[in-house]
């Protein structure tokens, strides 16, 4: 937007750039994108049980392809719930389209042990042999 000054001399425009719209339009962006993060979680969220060592898992750019196993006996790839039956004929074809075919389980810690272990058969017999356990680090204390 230009503004003519009153002078003597010829009319002149002032050619400063009005900088309030842009830090409005920034600040927008801002809030949206601190509202928009914390909803691109991905799965189901479960209680994860806790352990001492480090993670040694390497951080990839693709997503991690992510089956919960939650309490109500239900599994689910990503937020899609899945009868375990049904788990290899859904799994799979999602598996071939990835370059790195590797599978996080996240099992609630109320979930029995068998429960996981039959999930993780499940995978084994359908030569799925990239399985990784989802666990919470545990909190160190002071």
């Amino acid at each position: 937007m230009a503004f003519f000054q009153d002078t003597d001399s010829d009319d002149s425009v002032l050619a400063d750039i009005n900088v309030t719209p842009l830090v409005d339009v920034m600040l927008v962006l801002l809030i949206i994108f601190m509202i928009a993060t914390p909803m691109l979680h991905q799965g189901v969220e479960v209680t994860l049980p806790e352990m001492e060592s480090p993670a040694t898992l390497a951080v990839r750019d693709e997503d991690p392809m992510i089956l919960t196993v939650a309490q109500n006996d239900l599994v689910y790839i990503r937020d899609e719930p899945v009868a375990t039956p049904l788990l290899v004929d859904r799994l799979l074809p999602l598996l071939e389209l990835r370059d790195y075919e590797a599978v996080f389980v996240k099992g609630d810690a109320e979930v029995p042990y068998g429960r996981i272990i039959h999930v993780l058969d499940v995978l084994e017999r359908a030569d799925i042999h990239r399985v990784s356990l989802v666990v919470q680090p545990e909190d160190q204390g002071p």
